[in-house]
């Protein structure tokens, strides 16, 4: 069964010096979250960036995708700690994206846990999305 989640940004101003609001809609789960380009270009002061949501998405994507992967394989994970990095360049976009997970998995090796963790990341919904920006991985057991 399909799913559909939303999100809105109600935006004021022009683009330097103007703000928004991104709310998020579906879950309610996240308050509303100011944006401005100055938080998306220098420092975030409180303020999130579509960078950033798309970080958050692509960590938690990878680690279902890698968690379900390596439980099919026979080797559930008791934990995996994922980050991702979303690099904007202003006049360019987004030019890549670094997710480094370590985990713990009992009775699996370092090899079979990087190569586990390579396919997850071509393969996660996000990735596939994504896929047009270079997306790199570091991997480790813990």
């Amino acid at each position: 069964m399909a799913t559909t989640r939303s999100a809105h940004t109600v935006w004021e101003g022009n683009l330097l010096e103007g703000n928004g609001v991104v709310t998020f809609d579906s879950s309610g789960a996240i308050s509303e979250q100011p944006v401005t380009w100055a938080a998306r270009t220098q420092e975030p002061g409180g303020k999130t960036s579509p960078e950033e949501l798309i970080a958050a998405a692509h960590a938690s994507c990878f680690s279902m995708a890698f968690s379900h992967a390596l439980a099919q394989a026979g080797t559930p994970p008791t934990k995996l700690v994922t980050s991702a990095d979303v690099t904007f360049q202003p006049g360019e976009g987004i030019t890549g994206i670094h997710l480094t997970v370590e985990g713990t998995v009992p009775d699996l090796e370092n090899d079979a846990f990087v190569a586990a963790a390579e396919d997850a990341k071509v393969n996660c919904p996000v990735s596939q999305a994504l896929k047009a920006v270079p997306i790199t991985l570091s991997a480790k057991l813990a």
